[in-house]
């Protein structure tokens, strides 16, 4: 049973590998006719595709033709009326070609009818100028330069007329406004002034304190000359005698020295160099405290002590009768005025102006201006460069680099030349005088020159025949320009320069 049911069962087995044998060939073979079936549908339909796009791209390709030839037939038409355009044109190029040599040719005749003609001018010209300067006796030369002299001369003669008129119209004007600030400043301040002497009488008891003063054989009077470093004059002056020294601060020491041991009346080598050395710190001490105080006075501050010190110095020092340090306490006021006036910078012109005369503190000592001196010892305390070149400047050594620079100049100036300010001595009056003169006449074509006015003018007479108007202008302003470089003056000076012609006849 069992036997049978195994047979049976392979059978089974076996027809059923042979079923499925067959099943999965009949379904590979309908699937491989499908797929057949797909792909001649495909190819049918690419087919008809590929037949409908080439039937397309044959009538584009025509359109594009039958376009093409269309647009080669219009650029024909447009090539050929372009063509017997240019044809014409060239013709009547040709045309205005043969018309221009024509012209031309004719130009040539005409050109040379002309050059004949210009050189039958010239020969004619050439001719008369010899018969004019033949009637004239000058030659074309001549003739030019009487010419152009006679011009020049008429030019020069206008340009002086233009330049006095110019001139005299800035001169009116500035000098106003110039007038009323000058005045206002002046106006508020006001200072005295001191005469200038190189010599201090010191008063005496009574005449025997002559002979104590010279000592035994001069001892105590030798002595005193070498500690103080001044001269003593001991003369028939009643009851005085004279310190003379041209620094004033050894001339203040020896004065009060002396006059202590006057007052003393202990008068031995000795005892003259103590009071010396101790007249000399009391002197120290009125400069330092002369120095802060015109500092105050002028209201400048940040100024180094030293500096100070120094300026303390110029309280005995006086120049045309003018006291130095109270110069220098009014330049900065004045200084100061002008600034605000103008609008520039009222520290820097204050300090400027009341530094300017430092160097006269020291002149004595060390050689050099004292514009320069003074501009030297302020840089090494670190014055500030605006204040130096002010300084430096204020006598025109060195060029004025700020307005702050021309104020302290001009201050200096009003202070100097205000009335009551200065005076001088008739000695130096009598030079300063024949120095002016001496120097106008030093100018070529000057006749005469005479200083009036106290110095304040000088007139220039010239020779009519050598200097001309303009020349005269010019010479104005050349002397002015030397009286400035070469002399010292309070003030300022004028200087007129007079021409006069003069035509005499007799009648017979």
């Amino acid at each position: 049973m069992s036997l049978i049911t195994l047979i049976v069962a392979v059978l089974a087995l076996v027809v059923g590998a042979v079923a499925g044998y067959f099943f999965h060939r009949y379904q590979a073979e309908q699937r491989k006719k499908n797929q057949q079936e797909r792909a001649d549908n495909i190819l049918k339909g690419a087919n008809e595709q590929a037949r409908l796009i080439e039937s397309q791209s044959r009538e584009n390709a025509t359109k594009i033709v039958q376009a093409a030839e269309s647009e080669i037939k219009e650029r024909r038409i447009e090539l050929n009326k372009e063509t017997e355009r240019l044809d014409k044109r060239r013709s009547e190029l040709d045309s205005r070609v043969d018309k221009l040599e024509q012209r031309e040719q004719t130009i040539n005749k005409r050109q040379s009818q002309v050059d004949k003609r210009a050189n039958e001018m010239d020969k004619i010209y050439e001719e008369q100028v010899k018969k004019l300067e033949f009637v004239a006796q000058m030659t074309q030369d001549d003739a030019k330069k009487e010419l152009f002299a006679a011009v020049e001369k008429e030019a020069r003669g206008d340009m002086a007329r233009i330049i006095r008129q110019i001139e005299a119209e800035a001169r009116e004007e500035g000098e106003k406004r110039a007038r009323k600030l000058i005045a206002d400043a002046i106006q508020r301040v006001a200072s005295e002034h001191v005469a200038e002497v190189t010599r201090a009488v010191v008063i005496l008891p009574s005449e025997e304190m002559k002979g104590r003063i010279v000592g035994r054989n001069g001892r105590n009077i030798k002595a005193f000359e070498q500690a103080a470093g001044v001269d003593v004059i001991v003369d028939d002056t009643p009851d005085s005698v004279t310190v003379s020294c041209f620094d004033s601060v050894r001339r203040e020491i020896g004065r009060r020295a002396l006059a202590k041991l006057i007052l003393d009346g202990r008068i031995h080598p000795a005892h003259i160099e103590k009071v010396v050395e101790d007249e000399t710190k009391a002197v120290e001490k009125i400069i330092n405290e002369a120095g802060e105080q015109a500092a105050y006075d002028a209201n400048v501050s940040g100024i180094h002590p030293e500096v100070l010190r120094m300026m303390g110095r110029l309280k005995f020092r006086t120049s045309y009768g003018q006291n130095q340090l109270a110069h220098a306490v009014e330049v900065s006021k004045l200084a100061g005025i002008l600034a605000a006036e103008i609008g520039a910078n009222i520290e820097l012109s204050k300090q400027g102006g009341f530094l300017h005369d430092v160097g006269k503190a020291m002149d004595h000592n060390q050689e050099g201006t004292h514009a320069m001196l003074g501009a030297e010892f302020c840089k090494r305390y670190g014055v500030n460069p605006k204040v130096i070149n002010a300084i430096a400047s204020h006598h025109h050594e060195v060029d004025q680099e700020t307005v702050e620079a021309v104020i302290a100049e001009a201050a200096d100036a009003i202070s100097g030349a205000r009335p009551g300010a200065r005076r001088e001595d008739l000695e130096a009056y009598i030079k300063r005088i024949r120095n002016l003169e001496d120097l106008s006449l030093s100018f070529e074509g000057v006749q005469q020159a005479f200083a009036i006015q106290a110095g304040r003018e000088v007139r220039v007479i010239v020779k009519p025949e050598n200097i001309d108007d303009l020349a005269s202008a010019r010479l104005a302003r050349d002397i002015a320009k030397k009286i400035e470089e070469t002399m010292q003056y309070p003030g300022q000076i004028k200087v007129t320069v007079i021409r006069e012609t003069r035509s005499t006849e007799f009648a017979k």
